[in-house]
């Protein structure tokens, strides 16, 4: 299976040049197996059935449930999508058969994590179905179970490897795709009865707390209040509730342009022909995040806007200037939407406007210029005779058109006078948020110290396989730190920093050319394989000081190549290194290391050499890092320091030091 996978790797975000929308829910189905095999009418009509199925599975909820921003739902790519090469203009996806969609949830999190559950509950719903879910943050759901993650996985590492099938989370494990996997081969291995890629149950369980109760509890997150209205706003609402999301965003991202709309009120306070209209008491449903932006917002009502005298009760005011403010919402919305229709300038136009300038149009040119004008409305004109634009222009005058359409009904304030309306929601909520907030803190501390208690718990376990094998034997095994230190320099670690292995016995093939670290230890500690009498010390059994290190004789052969020095004289060489080993001798480098015992020399003929090495005998290595260590160990007095933090992290246990002061 790792075979098929591929290196190259998918973004997860739809937009290449410029950052995801903080509040915005991106996600992606796939059909298993994926029918590749399937001319594109073929295809595209398969995905459509798929569409109508999932969308009648999530009527019942979706029809009676109101979002914050945007409603949950899913589209089919363009049919020229399948034959396409690129990826996908929303969803970033490969050209594989798929549907996605965008969900924005503002300042509503509660609607991201509704979203989720809703995949959840599709692909727990219809086996044959995987899912992908992220957001501006990358695979969230990731960072909600962050203290229930394998160590691997990090944001490199998680790209194409988390998907949502049949109802739990899966993980692509680097065992089954060292490198990262395509999306496709990814699918594949999902599919795959045959591979285990669920993810772990403290991971399913991090999960399935966020989305606990969903999307059945979403209704507690919806609040019902009693509003005046002007007729026109109420018959709106009453004909698409749903609206009212439109209204509540139109006013809370209001701005001087469009509060200009909100001083007029041509659409909603006056009538077809100039006149003023009647005000009338309606309910209106909203979430909770759109009535706490309402209501926790100071707005004065815009001059010839009716509202009750403060005398005539404080429920009454509050219900007028919460129908105020919805009444204006609408007003900002829609003008400035059926602006941006007319002239084309939605987000779009934007992103058509910006990568003219990334392609160098405007350089040169100062804004508002006559030069910079012409190029401008040249560039308008050929957005304005593309697709692009019409879609937009579509999109953008939709509520607009839907709005007209509602307006162009006959209706009076009639059809709301002696209605029951049910009492306003009681908002408390909105006050005493401090018990909500002080129940996550606590969820969120439990968790952390759960965390903290499983790594102690791994942590004691060490301790207590490390005490039961010393507390085998009598005396400490000083051997135990040289083999630690071999083990811990041949593990092979990343560029993010040397770790140590939690098992020792465990431990991965050697990666690292220890022979050439040795070397290179030695040549420091001033011993050099090729200093004449040394070769003595290779004869024996001894310490790792005694281990046969290849010289570079690869390098030595590339260098006396290029220089031409490949036929130098060799009693020279031995002559300069009797007057070097001579040197040395005199100074006391020689005497701050440990040194392995000389071998019997007897049966050696003499020699000026050997008389000089038998003072410079072979460093002992491991006995210097043993003596190295137990000092430093020492030095720290039962306090926690380099030595024993590192000797801990090894295994390795050292006794108390037996000296008394």
């Amino acid at each position: 299976m790792a075979t098929s996978a591929s290196a190259s790797t998918s973004s997860p975000f739809p937009f290449p040049t410029r950052r995801p929308p903080d509040d915005t829910l991106f996600y992606a189905v796939y059909p298993l197996p994926l029918p590749t095999a399937l001319p594109p009418p073929d295809l595209h009509a398969a995905l459509r059935s798929l569409h109508l199925s999932l969308s009648s599975h999530l009527a019942p909820f979706l029809a009676s449930h109101l979002f914050h921003r945007d409603a949950f739902a899913l589209t089919i790519p363009p049919p020229d999508h399948t034959a396409a090469t690129s990826p996908c203009a929303l969803c970033a996806s490969p050209p594989v058969p798929h549907l996605h969609g965008a969900l924005r949830f503002g300042d509503s999190l509660a609607d991201e994590w509704l979203g989720v559950s809703l995949l959840f509950e599709l692909t727990r719903a219809f086996p044959g179905l995987a899912a992908r879910a992220w957001d501006s943050d990358g695979e969230f759901l990731l960072i909600e179970a962050a203290f229930a993650l394998p160590r691997w996985l990090d944001p490199d590492t998680a790209p194409n490897r988390v998907f949502i099938f049949r109802g739990e989370l899966h993980i692509l494990p680097p065992s089954l795709f060292p490198a990262t996997p395509s999306l496709d081969a990814a699918l594949a291995a999902v599919h795959d009865d045959a591979v285990d890629t669920r993810a772990p149950d403290a991971v399913q369980a991090a999960i399935q707390r966020r989305i606990a109760g969903l999307p059945e509890k979403a209704s507690e997150n919806l609040h019902t209040a009693r509003v005046i209205v002007p007729v026109p706003v109420a018959k709106v609402l009453k004909e698409e509730p749903c609206l009212i999301a439109r209204a509540v965003e139109g006013f809370y991202d209001r701005d001087i342009d469009t509060m200009k709309h909100a001083a007029r009120m041509e659409k909603f306070l006056k009538g077809p022909g100039g006149e003023g209209v009647e005000m009338v008491r309606t309910s209106v449903r909203m979430t909770r995040a759109m009535y706490a932006q309402l209501v926790q917002q100071n707005f004065q009502a815009p001059r010839g806007y009716p509202m009750p005298r403060r005398e005539e009760g404080p429920e009454k005011w509050m219900e007028a200037e919460l129908g105020m403010k919805i009444a204006c919402g609408f007003e900002m919305m829609y003008q400035e939407r059926r602006r941006e229709g007319e002239e084309g300038k939605g987000s779009t136009w934007e992103v058509y406007r910006k990568s003219l300038e990334a392609t160098g149009c405007f350089n040169g040119l100062l804004p508002g210029s006559k030069e910079y004008k012409r190029v401008m409305e040249d560039a308008m004109q050929y957005y304005k005779s593309s697709s692009l634009f019409s879609r937009t222009r579509e999109i953008l005058s939709a509520p607009v058109r839907r709005i007209d359409e509602i307006l162009a009904m006959p209706y009076s304030a009639e059809e709301f006078e002696g209605s029951g309306l049910p009492p306003s929601d009681d908002d408390s909520w909105l006050y005493n948020g401090e018990d909500e907030l002080a129940a996550e803190l606590c969820a969120r501390q439990q968790e952390m110290e759960e965390y903290e208690t499983a790594k102690q718990y791994r942590k004691s376990q060490r301790k207590n396989v490390s005490g039961s094998s010393s507390s085998q034997s009598n005396e400490f095994n000083l051997g135990e730190i040289t083999e630690s230190m071999q083990e811990f320099v041949r593990k092979m670690s990343s560029f993010e920093g040397a770790e140590v292995p939690a098992n020792r016995k465990d431990m991965e093939s050697v990666d690292l050319d220890v022979n050439q670290f040795f070397k290179a230890m030695e040549s420091v500690l001033g011993r050099s394989k090729d200093e004449p009498g040394n070769e003595a010390g290779f004869d024996g059994k001894s310490s790792s000081s005694d281990i046969d290190l290849e010289d570079d004789s690869d390098y030595g052969s590339d260098f006396g190549e290029e220089s031409g020095e490949k036929g130098m004289d060799n009693a020279f060489m031995e002559s300069y290194s009797d007057a070097l080993n001579k040197e040395l001798s005199m100074t006391t480098i020689e005497k701050s290391f440990a040194r392995a015992p000389h071998p019997d020399t007897s049966n050696e003929g003499p020699s000026g050499a050997a008389d000089t090495d038998g003072e410079m005998t072979p460093v002992d290595v491991d006995l210097n890092l043993v003596e190295s260590f137990l000092n430093s160990y020492s030095s720290q007095q039962g306090l926690p320091g380099p030595a024993s933090n590192l000797l801990g992290l090894m295994g390795v246990k050292v006794p108390p030091d037996g000296k008394k002061p």
